[in-house]
């Protein structure tokens, strides 16, 4: 076991090292050297993570967890920093790696003549750099400067075309959505830190039952548990990365940056940090159960509504987006009903189909010069039929009809979500069953506008369109066989009777919880995607006239829906309105009355009263004398009263 820690330390930091010879290699690292040393890099992660896997899965090694380094703090705090390495890490490590390699592939061609192409590359592999330091961390202390990693280079990914104003305000407003839950994710780490002393996990979950029993009184005459608001500031950190409402808003921004970074962001690495934190702290979380109720609004909500909005977008690229948002949505229900397994499932199948339909969506994009309205598209399946085929098993995955990879994870989750005792699981329920034909009528959408329709625009002409590169086709294919397969491969790993699969050493769940997937439950989930499809089918095939008549004879709807639930509009007009005006009323008093009247004004007065001293000292005998006398009478009438 103690060769774990050197593959650890190779794994994890191989590709800083790959973005640091890229992004600072100069005039040294030609453009093919940089994405060739950023794919090695990630090569090398990758491997790596499958001997892990071979470890632990196959040969059925101990998980590891081990302290590299002892932080001494002012002598009165100590932080370990190692690295825990368990299923759960494994699983993390092989999504991260696979997907960020693939990415990078297809980023060759997708990014060829772009001047900030090795800047790219380094970004990227930074970005994996700071994922993969973000599973494998055994403390918290790790695990937020990671967090906060994963966020500054998403700001940098997202903003990657900074001369672009939208790329700007995109960036910065996912930089400080994302302050917000951080904020919440800090707190909750303190406050932790507070009550147990330690930032390592093992600690901190030894002491879950005893905080439990504990109470903090933040209002007069009101205490709360102390277990559940440190999950709730924790939860905060979470909707944050993995963009659950209401702080999901700029999630949809980050289309703003390349297409292969949406790919990386919303498959495998950000938005899934979230999911990844509360599955990682299940001994806590299975103590909260106010915070797992919480947790399935939330995420059913999610589920539901962002993928309502996805039905009214045009942009290929935001509905896929919206998609994310959804499915997020359900890897959150599967966490509040217990159902970690399912929930950590549901993100490996979805890492691969939606890094495919987004990586296909791009492939498109390219073929059309970067065009991205479905509205200006169509009858692209015989131009592209590669692209075609990857994106049709895509979108079926992504629907969740069998035997593509979504079906078993989904249909877990709903599973699941129906057998939980929570007050709040029938709510999350009938969200994410509906949510089911709601998703499976947006990307079909989406398929049936941009590859059967006629062409409605000269860019979607066949004579116009660019050939698919070979390296696009290879990336397309090696995504599309896992958004197969992986699901009924894998599925008796990750489900079984005791609720966890494979994932057993990683997780807890209180035996009152462990029904969630041990219950046959029926779904469904598949009826409901197949009325989707056909519903699509119908709207834009058969009827193309029903979804404008819809439109006109339920405006108010597609209005509520087009403006997104008014979220961004209530965020301008509130916040960033509301704190430009506060900002003004700051700079007014500073400049009016501190600037002006208090310093600029005690400088007028002292002048002013420097004059008048200045007209007493006039040289005349008669003056002193008259003051003098003055002087006297004065103090004479004040002692004398």
């Amino acid at each position: 076991m103690e060769h774990f820690q050197l593959i650890s330390l190779l794994l994890v930091f191989s590709p800083l090292v790959g973005a640091l010879i890229a992004g600072l290699g100069g005039r040294a690292v030609s453009c093919r050297m940089a994405h060739g040393v950023t794919i090695l890099a990630i090569s090398f992660s990758f491997v790596l993570s499958l001997y892990f896997a071979y470890q632990l899965f196959f040969l059925h090694s101990t998980a590891y967890d081990a302290n590299l380094y002892l932080w001494d703090f002012t002598g009165k705090f100590r932080f370990n920093i190692g690295f825990l390495i368990d299923p759960l890490t494994v699983v993390m490590f092989l999504v991260v790696s696979f997907v960020s390699l693939i990415v990078h592939i297809y980023s060759i061609t997708y990014m060829a003549g772009d001047p900030g192409y090795k800047r790219f590359f380094s970004y990227m592999s930074a970005f994996t750099f700071a994922m993969l330091m973000l599973v494998s961390a055994n403390n918290f202390l790790q695990l937020f400067f990671a967090w906060e990693g994963v966020g500054l280079v998403s700001y940098l990914l997202i903003g990657f075309w900074f001369k672009r104003e939208s790329a700007n305000a995109g960036s910065f407003k996912a930089f400080l959505v994302n302050r917000i839950g951080d904020f919440g994710f800090f707190l909750g780490i303190a406050l932790l830190f507070n009550y147990v002393g330690s930032l390592d996990y093992l600690q901190v979950f030894h002491q879950a039952p005893l905080l439990k029993n504990m109470s903090i009184s933040i209002f007069p005459h009101r205490s709360f548990s102390v277990i559940a608001l440190i999950c709730f500031l924790l939860f905060i950190g979470a909707m944050g990365k993995s963009a659950q409402m209401p702080l999901h808003v700029w999630l949809p921004e980050s289309m703003e940056g390349p297409t292969p970074i949406s790919a990386l962001i919303h498959a495998a690495t950000m938005v899934t940090a979230g999911v990844y934190l509360v599955a990682r702290l299940s001994p806590l979380y299975e103590y909260a159960p106010s915070v797992m109720n919480l947790i399935l609004i939330l995420g059913g909500t999610t589920a539901l509504f962002m993928g309502l909005v996805a039905i009214v977008q045009n942009d290929i690229k935001r509905v896929i987006a919206y998609s994310t948002l959804s499915q997020l949505g359900y890897m959150m229900v599967a966490l509040g009903a217990s159902a970690y397994a399912a929930g950590i499932f549901h993100l490996v199948t979805h890492a691969f189909f939606k890094a495919l339909l987004f990586l296909a969506a791009g492939s498109v994009i390219l073929a059309l010069h970067h065009e991205q309205d479905i509205r200006k598209m169509g009858g692209l399946a015989k131009v592209m039929p590669v692209t075609y085929v990857c994106f049709l098993v895509g979108a079926l995955a992504l629907a969740a009809l069998p035997p593509f990879s979504g079906f078993y994870s989904k249909d877990a989750i709903i599973e699941a979500v129906q057998a939980s005792h929570l007050p709040a699981a029938h709510y999350a329920y009938y969200c994410v069953l509906i949510g089911a034909l709601v998703t499976a009528f947006y990307i079909f959408r989406i398929f049936f506008l941009v590859f059967h329709t006629k062409p409605r625009s000269n860019a979607a002409q066949a004579r116009y369109c660019q050939k698919t590169s070979r390296l696009v086709k290879l990336s397309l294919i090696a995504l599309a066989i896992p958004s197969l397969v992986a699901g009924f491969l894998w599925a008796p790993d990750f489900l079984n009777e005791s609720g966890a699969g494979l994932l057993r050493a990683s997780l807890f769940i209180l035996p009152s919880h462990q029904a969630a997937l041990s219950e046959n439950l029926f779904s469904l989930a598949t009826l409901f995607a197949l009325a989707g499809i056909l519903l699509a089918y119908l709207c834009y095939l058969q009827i193309p006239t029903l979804p404008f008549w819809l439109q006109g004879h339920f405006s108010w709807i597609y209005r509520v829906l087009v403006n997104k639930y008014g979220f961004d509009t209530f965020n301008q007009r509130v916040f960033a309105d509301g704190g430009r005006r506060l900002a003004q009323l700051f700079f007014s008093v500073d400049a009016n009355v501190l600037d002006d009247r208090l310093i600029d004004g005690s400088g007028r007065r002292i002048s002013w009263l420097s004059s008048v001293l200045r007209r007493l000292q006039s040289g005349l005998i008669y003056q002193y004398a008259l003051l003098m006398v003055l002087s006297v009478i004065i103090f004479l009438l004040v002692f004398s009263l």
